[in-house]
């Protein structure tokens, strides 16, 4: 069963750093595009930045400066670092996979969400 599960979230301050891990079981992430999203209250769900299998990387555009991604396949994990943490990046952060087409930070070319994890940045 494919299952993605994020951790790392928590409550930081303004100016913070965090970093996220999405945990992959069921099936190796090594050929997918993996991604990560954030969807605050009342907000459209937010592309963050995307590596696909070839190691490629596409970042949304406000995001280039702030977020890194990366993914280590040994360990079959996606990992977002934060950097420099406002208010306004607070939201539920996602982790997913996808199967086929262009590896973007896209959310309707995702097929495999992660159930989310909460990020809190206090001012």
């Amino acid at each position: 069963q494919v299952h993605l599960v994020e951790s790392g979230g928590g409550s930081v301050q303004s100016g913070g750093s965090l970093s996220l891990t999405c945990t992959a079981s069921g099936f190796s992430l090594r050929p997918y595009c993996m991604g990560w999203f954030r969807q605050g209250s009342g907000e459209e769900r937010e592309g963050i930045a995307a590596v696909g299998g070839d190691g490629s990387v596409n970042y949304a555009e406000s995001m280039m400066d702030r977020f890194s991604i990366s993914r280590d396949n040994a360990k079959n994990i996606l990992l977002l670092q934060m950097n420099n943490l406002t208010p306004q990046d607070t939201a539920r952060y996602y982790c997913a996979a996808g199967i086929v087409g262009r590896c973007v930070p896209v959310a309707a070319g995702m097929d495999y969400w992660g159930e989310g994890t909460p990020v809190n940045i206090s001012s």
